[in-house]
């Protein structure tokens, strides 16, 4: 559960960060304000896919103890981690070099699918991993029945 915690604390301090990157890197390079980059949206990608995702994780987590299947858990965690810095990092790169007025290649297009990818595969993962504690509930020795 700590380690649900401590990703949501990351991806919220990540987030906030981003934000202030994407206003005074724009305001540095003299990049028309209102004109498109995907810097703009890593702030709201790591504040929603990141902190709040993992607040709901770790509050599913509090009721059905989805993490008790180590090896499916570690799994989800990692690659759902890797996923989201794969696409944030290619959201940062790729917006860096518009605001910086270069053309980035497909192979951002690609990594950045690759991310997604990730992602969603990490999520499969976790609708399995939830589905099991759905499935097989721990009891606590107080939900025991009275003989």
């Amino acid at each position: 559960m700590k380690s649900l915690y401590r990703a949501a604390v990351f991806y919220l301090a990540f987030g906030l960060i981003s934000g202030v990157f994407y206003r005074e890197f724009t305001r540095a390079n003299d990049f028309p304000e209102g004109q498109f980059t995907q810097l703009g949206v890593t702030h709201t990608h790591l504040l929603a896919l990141g902190f709040m995702m993992f607040l709901i994780f770790l509050a599913l987590e509090k009721v059905f103890t989805f993490s008790r299947d180590k090896k499916l858990f570690n799994a989800f965690f990692w690659l759902y981690n890797a996923g989201l810095l794969t696409t944030v990092g290619m959201l940062i790169f790729h917006g860096s070099l518009t605001v910086l007025g270069k053309e980035s290649g497909a192979a951002v297009s690609g990594i950045a699918g690759l991310g997604h990818i990730m992602l969603t595969i990490a999520l499969i993962i976790f609708i399995v991993l939830l589905g099991r504690a759905i499935d097989n509930p721990v009891r606590s020795p107080e939900a025991a029945p009275a003989n």
